[in-house]
């Protein structure tokens, strides 16, 4: 059976700490932006935690929401690449090719979820930061777009060491660097083509809902909603 890689968010647990977002910088070598380049809103991250307010000071809530590629089966971004750099691979994911992209922001503009970056320099990590990089992941030239792929790096190896192994992939097994760095567990990856897998289960409950669900991308990022 192919798999169809999916993600779900349980609001309720997310506490807005970021280390999905330091966890994804440390796995796919993305540079940091100096406050310079912030200012000129040239920051890059591939997954972001969105804020919420709610209510009148003193009694002001504040509600947090991670967002990354949402990995849409309708994407948007994929039928304006004049390179073919975009594409949809046979287990579901907008995938990249760094190579072919020649950075004409079509993708970016297309894309209702603003969660594709350009790489306007050629990166440079402070010292000692660039002995953190991580050899399963190519450092991006100047001049493309970037995005996440669900750490396809560590779905590829995970793969691989199931074959290896003699046996299919288990639920859990595989884990993008914000899954396994979420303290509070908020976030769960996996088959969405398994109905017993947990992120499969986590889809289909009453709470879950799509970001922007209504422009039919369909995406296969669910997101729990709080509880009332």
């Amino acid at each position: 059976m192919a798999h169809r890689w999916g993600m779900a968010i349980d609001l309720d647990r997310c506490t807005g700490c970021e280390a999905c977002v330091a966890a994804c910088h440390a796995e796919n070598n993305i540079p940091i932006s100096t406050p310079e380049q912030a200012a000129s809103g040239r920051t890059t991250h591939w997954i972001r935690v969105d804020r919420y307010y709610e209510g009148a000071f003193p009694d002001v809530k504040v509600k947090y929401m991670p967002v990354l590629c949402q990995q849409c089966d309708e994407a948007p971004c994929e039928p304006v690449c004049p390179t073919y750099a975009t594409y949809h691979n046979p287990e579901g994911l907008n995938v990249q090719v760094y190579n072919r992209c020649v950075g004409t922001f079509y993708c970016a503009n297309n894309c209702p979820y603003t969660v594709r970056y350009f790489n306007w320099f050629d990166p440079v990590w402070p010292e000692p930061m660039q002995l953190q990089h991580n050899p399963d992941v190519a450092v991006r030239m100047a001049g493309v777009m970037e995005k996440c792929t669900f750490c396809i790096q560590r779905i590829k190896r995970g793969k691989d060491e199931a074959e290896t192994a003699g046996q299919p992939v288990a639920d859990g097994d595989i884990q993008p660097a914000c899954v396994q760095g979420c303290p509070s567990e908020a976030m769960v990856f996996g088959d969405l083509n398994d109905p017993e897998s947990k992120v499969s289960r986590m889809a289909e409950s009453s709470r879950a809902t799509r970001l922007l669900e209504e422009l039919g991308t369909k995406p296969k990022v669910f997101y729990l909603e709080r509880g009332r």
